[in-house]
């Protein structure tokens, strides 16, 4: 990831221990001390979380690999994802043990609820309205299922059997041309965007950010991987059906089957990939009425932060403004 340009004081002070020599602890835990009531749309938070993530993904440029378990990043980490599991809890409210965890992830996944964007694309969204929907997605989709995987080394049995292989087929079974987030790429190149990984980390706003977030927080604790499962069943329930139409806006808008490719692969393999999902991984897991609100607390979650990140989109749209942050390099 570039490194992003600070938000506030605490990103300031983020980027500054980041990129010192002899970075002062005291100067980003104290930054860390007085948190906004809530951060799902603090831009500053959400930007210092990013960074704080992509530490234990793929780095950040600049940015020597030690800094990952750097003790002082950890520490402030750890009190932004406090308030952070806290704001998810207010969130989605009360869970309660579904007893048929099946049926309810297949409920939950029929009625996310969210903004109409997918349908808006399809027949009615612009080229430029096209491209800012795919910046607000494409760092969750340049690196498509490797949040997920960390649920892999956590799982045994019958659902790392599962698991592993929905996430074989989102890896193009080993094929580089045929890897998601590849295809992912080709789409962006194909309609004239930049599709190296977090080109766009200063435009997207804090919404969309802590959907990334979110999911990062969930795959790197081991003690959240029902939660993480939970989220994937919400992805794999949620996208058929959207894949089809942002692939009908793209053939609306002109753009041939080399770009649609990623969302029409998607409407094939994710409609396999939810049954495979919730019944190979979810069921076996959710073998206990805590196992089973877990898997159910994960999807709502998903659920939750996606809608909010599209909200704002909606309603930036309607209001006839950009979604996007200003270009600040």
């Amino acid at each position: 990831m570039p490194l992003p340009v600070p938000r506030g004081p605490i990103s300031r002070a983020l980027v500054d221990h980041l990129t010192s020599p002899t970075p002062d602890p005291g100067v980003i835990l104290a930054s860390v001390d007085d948190l906004p009531a809530q951060i799902l749309h603090d831009e500053d938070v959400q930007i210092s979380l990013a960074m704080l993530y992509e530490l234990h993904l793929r780095g950040i440029v600049g940015v020597d690999d030690s800094a990952e378990w750097d003790p002082d990043l950890i520490r402030a980490r750890a009190v932004i994802e406090r308030r952070l599991a806290a704001d998810l809890e207010a969130l989605i409210g009360p869970v309660e043990d579904p007893g048929d965890v099946a049926t309810e992830l297949f409920r939950l996944g029929a009625h996310d609820g969210g903004p109409p964007l997918s349908a808006h694309l399809a027949f009615n969204g612009s080229i430029d309205q096209f491209r800012e929907w795919v910046i607000h997605r494409s760092l969750n989709q340049l690196r498509e299922s490797d949040v997920h995987t960390f649920g892999i080394p956590r799982l045994h049995g019958a659902p790392k059997a599962g698991l592993i292989e929905v996430q074989i087929d989102e890896y193009g079974n080993g094929h580089v041309d045929y890897m998601h987030a590849t295809l992912w790429a080709t789409m962006m190149r194909g309609i004239g965007l930049d599709s190296d990984y977090a080109a766009y980390i200063d435009q997207i706003p804090a919404p969309s950010l802590a959907v990334v977030n979110t999911l990062s927080y969930l795959g790197l604790h081991r003690g959240l991987v029902r939660e993480l499962m939970g989220h994937l069943c919400m992805v794999e329930t949620t996208s058929a059906l959207p894949c089809r139409a942002y692939s009908r806006g793209l053939r609306r808008l002109g753009f041939g089957s080399d770009v649609r490719r990623f969302f029409d692969e998607h409407v094939e393999a994710d409609s396999v990939h939810e049954q495979l999902v919730i019944r190979r991984v979810a069921v076996p897991l959710g073998d206990s009425p805590a196992a089973r609100i877990a898997l159910i607390r994960g999807a709502r979650i998903c659920a939750a932060v996606e809608n909010i990140a599209a909200d704002h989109i909606w309603q930036s749209w309607e209001r006839g403004t950009t979604s996007l942050r200003p270009v600040t390099r």
